[in-house]
This record gives C-alpha cells, sequence and structure tokens, in this order.
C-alpha cells in the first residue's frame, strides 16, 4: 500500500508526462531567453554613447581577451577611445572600463557598493571584510580597524620591517652568483608576509628561513590566478557551475589552506591575549597590533566581531597587507634595474642620510625626497592593484554629459588612467619628477590612484610605503640591481599585478 501511495503522484500515460515536462522546460527556457535577450537591448541602449572596440553577440571580448594579455589589450583599446570604453565579458554582461582622471573624480566621490559580480567572487577566499563590505557594515568596520594605523601604532613596525628586510638581503648574498640572476617576487612575497605577521599580528614565524609559509604564499597565487579567471568566464559565475568544476575544486582546496593558516595565527593570538591578561595588560608590556585590535573592538551595540568577521578582517588583511606590498616592492627594484641613473640617486640620498651605520629608523622615512619619487613613478608604471569595480546604485551623468543608469558595473582601471597619454607625456618612461613638488599643482587630482582614493581609499597605504621605503633603502646599500635581459619580465594581472615568468635580477653585492 505505501508503494501504491507513493507512485500515486505519476500520471497513468507516461509518454504524456514526458510531453508535459519537455513543454514545460521549453517555456522555462523561452522565458530565460526573452530576459536574456531583454537585458542585451537594455546594455546596449546603455552604452550607445560609449564607442568601444566590436564585441560578438554571445562571447562579448572574450576571445580578444584570450589570444593576448589583459593589459595589452586594454591599453590597445584604450588609446582609440578616449576617457572609457564597454567590455563585454559575454553578450550579457558588460563593465565599462574608465581610465579618465575627472571620470574617477566622479565615481570616487559617490558612496556606490564594490561590484558584487567580480568582488563577490573572492569571498569563498577571503570572506567578507574591509575590502568586499559595503553600506553601514563596512563603514562599522573601517572604523573599528581605522586605529590600528595609527601613528603611535605604525611607529615602532619600522624596526620589524627593517629585521624582515636584512633576513631576505641575506638569503640573497648567499644565493646570488656572478653570472646568474635572481627571482625576486617569491622572496619578496615571503619576506612582506614575515613582516605582516610580525607587525600586525605580533607572530614570528620565521618564515623565511623555515620555508614553513610556503603552503600559503602559494595558496595566495593559485587564488588570485583562479579567482581571475573566473571573472573572464561568464559560465563559471554561477556558483552551481563553478564549484562543480575542476577549477572549483582546485578553488575550495587552496581556500582551505589559506584558512588553516590565518585560523592558526587566531588561535595562538586569543591563548596569549588571555595569557597576558587583556587589552589593559597588554598596554602596560608592548604596542597594540591589528590583531588585539581586531579582538578587543566593540561595535556600536557593545558586541565583538564575531568568528566569521573576524577571520574575514584577518584574510583580507593578511592577503592585501602582504601582497599587493610585495607586488609593490619587486617592481620598484625592477623599475631601478632598469634605469641605473635613478638607482645611483637613490642610493646616494640613502648614504647620505644614514651615513655610515646604515641604520634606517622612522624619523628617516619622510626625508629621502627622490627615492619616495621612484617609489611613486614606480606605483605610476605598475600599481599592484590594476582596477577596481562598482555598481551604480544612482544614475550617474559624467562631466560631459554622457548618461549611466543604475544597476551599471563601472571598472576603474587605474593601471590605463596611469598610462593615458592625455594624462601622462610619454607614460612608459620611467621619470620620477613628475612627482616633483613643482609638478603637483599642474596635475589632476585623481591622475595618480594606486592606492584608490576617496572614503574607500586603501587604509594601510602609509603602511605600505613604510615598507616599501625601508626595503628599497637597505637593498639599495647592500646590491647594484641589473635586469636580466634574457628573462623580461611578462605583465601578469591576478589580483595584484605580477610576472607571469617572474621578476629577474642581478644581483652585484657592494
Amino acid at each position: 500500500m505505501g508503494t501504491g501511495l507513493g507512485l500515486a503522484w505519476l500520471p497513468r500515460d507516461f509518454s504524456s508526462f514526458l510531453q508535459t515536462s519537455v513543454l514545460l522546460s521549453l517555456v522555462l527556457l523561452l522565458l530565460k531567453g526573452v530576459q536574456l535577450y531583454r537585458r542585451r537591448q537594455w546594455l546596449l541602449r546603455t552604452f550607445q554613447n560609449f564607442p568601444g572596440p566590436p564585441a560578438h553577440w554571445f562571447n562579448g571580448h572574450f576571445w580578444e581577451y584570450q589570444k593576448a594579455d589583459e593589459i595589452t589589450v586594454t591599453l590597445f583599446w584604450a588609446k582609440q577611445f578616449p576617457s572609457a570604453f564597454p567590455r563585454w565579458f559575454s553578450g550579457f554582461t558588460v563593465a565599462l572600463q574608465v581610465y579618465d582622471p575627472e571620470y574617477m573624480r566622479i565615481l570616487l566621490g559617490r558612496p556606490d557598493p564594490k561590484a558584487d559580480k567580480f568582488y563577490r567572487l573572492l569571498a569563498p577566499w577571503i570572506g567578507k571584510g574591509l575590502l568586499i563590505l559595503n553600506g553601514s557594515t563596512w563603514f562599522q568596520h573601517r572604523r573599528l580597524l581605522t586605529p590600528a594605523f595609527h601613528y603611535d601604532i605604525l611607529k615602532p613596525y619600522v624596526a620589524l620591517m627593517v629585521d624582515s628586510v636584512l633576513v631576505m638581503l641575506k638569503k640573497w648574498e648567499k644565493l646570488i652568483t656572478q653570472d646568474s640572476s635572481l627571482e625576486i617576487f617569491e622572496h619578496v612575497s615571503l619576506m612582506t608576509l614575515d613582516t605582516i605577521m610580525k607587525c600586525a599580528f605580533s607572530y614570528h614565524s620565521n618564515c623565511q628561513m623555515e620555508r614553513n609559509a610556503d603552503d600559503y604564499i602559494q595558496a595566495v597565487k593559485e587564488q588570485a590566478i583562479l579567482v581571475f579567471s573566473r571573472v573572464r568566464n561568464d559560465l563559471y559565475h554561477n556558483d552551481f557551475v563553478y564549484w562543480f568544476s575542476p577549477q572549483g575544486y582546485q578553488a575550495r582546496r587552496w581556500a582551505h589552506l589559506a584558512h588553516n593558516h590565518t585560523d592558526q595565527v587566531i588561535k595562538k593570538r586569543k591563548q596569549h591575549l588571555h595569557q597576558e591578561g587583556g587589552l589593559e595588560a597588554i598596554l602596560k608590556k608592548r604596542h597594540l597590533d591589528f590583531l588585539d585590535i581586531l579582538l578587543c573592538s566593540k561595535t556600536e551595540n557593545g558586541d565583538s566581531l564575531s568568528d566569521k568577521e573576524l577571520r574575514a578582517e584577518v584574510d583580507t588583511f593578511m592577503f592585501e597587507g602582504h601582497d599587493t606590498t610585495a607586488s609593490g616592492i619587486s617592481w620598484l627594484l625592477y623599475s631601478l634595474a632598469m634605469n641605473p641613473e635613478h638607482q645611483q640617486k637613490c642610493r646616494e640620498e640613502i648614504r647620505d642620510l644614514l651615513g655610515d651605520e646604515m641604520a634606517i629608523g622612522w624619523e628617516h622615512l619622510n626625508r629621502m625626497p627622490y627615492t619616495t619619487m621612484c617609489i611613486k613613478e614606480s606605483l605610476r608604471l605598475y600599481p599592484p592593484v590594476t582596477s577596481i569595480s562598482r555598481d551604480l546604485s544612482k544614475p550617474l551623468t559624467l562631466s560631459d554629459g554622457r548618461y549611466l543608469p543604475a544597476g551599471t558595473i563601472v571598472t576603474l582601471h587605474i593601471h590605463a588612467l596611469h598610462h593615458n597619454p592625455s594624462v601622462w607625456p610619454e607614460p612608459e618612461v620611467f621619470n620620477p619628477l613628475r612627482f616633483s613638488p613643482e609638478n603637483l599643482t599642474s596635475r589632476h587630482t585623481h591622475s595618480f590612484l594606486p592606492f584608490s582614493a576617496g572614503t574607500r581609499n586603501c587604509i594601510g597605504q602609509q603602511f605600505a610605503m613604510n615598507e616599501m621605503k625601508v626595503a628599497v633603502a637597505l637593498t639599495l646599500l647592500h646590491f647594484h640591481l641589473e635586469p636580466d635581459a634574457t628573462q623580461p619580465p611578462q605583465l601578469f594581472p591576478r589580483v595584484v599585478l605580477r610576472s607571469k615568468n617572474g621578476i629577474h635580477l642581478k644581483l652585484t653585492r657592494i
């Protein structure tokens, strides 16, 4: 009787059931087709006043970006279409690529949220921390974390940065030979991870020497590649499709490795915090760090951050605090290797500043103007974060009268802005004097955005600049840098700007 009741829902005529199923599927497909058609017509109307390269009705610009590297294609089209052009990820997904400073000023002055279609793809890796959050939750977290970057917190970090850089330089002394070059990005990445662990988490991992962070460094690298690949493939934007794909499996595997690393850091700090007697006891012993502030912070309601929120912020800062800075330092050393006259001027400035002791401290960081100009010029040529995206929450009329409705995705392409010849004459030339005091007044306020701008600018930009100054100063006092002409870097934007074949330099001990 149970079996009969269980099958009672089936139609008596099975062929009739199949026909009904097929008809229902066709109706659903038709409705989806109508929805996509209406979506495409809306997008075509939205971008009709923004000329751009021809796009396939279904694939968009997918194949153009498959045939050549991301940056080359974007810069090629940016030269043809002033200010902006629509990039079609498929026939039904498009983002306006913007590289005009006035457009940037208008967009970054608005409270539009991060583009969820792209940024949510980072969430399985770094969680919903400061990078991804929007609205009141983002504002609350930003307010909680701002004290972690106060002058009094950053000042003692310099000595920790020096320690980490010196470990790296000693390794290089042992590794260099007369005729070979050294791939530096991997070493710099370990150094910046070592630094962020010491500064932000008071965690001495010795990762540069023991190589016990290899899994985490590899996880960050692989996750960045997988996320970027997913962004470019519109089909993989569907979570169900992606999680059952080979790439989805790899993404879960690398995310698990990264989360294990973060969980270990949080667990040990909670134990130490309890042993040290809480926040008041810590203040009597040492400076607060990023994780102290996270663990002890309270929301307006008096609540602490949940374990999920805590891990998201740690994951976010662990990634952003080491990988973006590693990119900035690596490309800076490459820039100086390619421009020996500027390298030597920086070295002389640093020698005059530090004298025979060659010890750099907080008081020196604002007294190296030429080196700082070289750092900024390198960040112009090779911004670690090449683009950011926004969802327009309200309609927007741009400075030239062109209109964009709410719901439009806009990508602020920082790399294309920094290489825009109408903004930067001879943009491929390394010229630090672009950032001399006399040239600052003639430049648009939003022509240089390595750390973004507005309310959502990079909260750790002062930390990053300090670390870049320490790293370049000590490196130039120890080594003369030359490029390896046989292995020029190939730009590879994967969340942060990397080189597909690494960054190879010839180092000569001074």
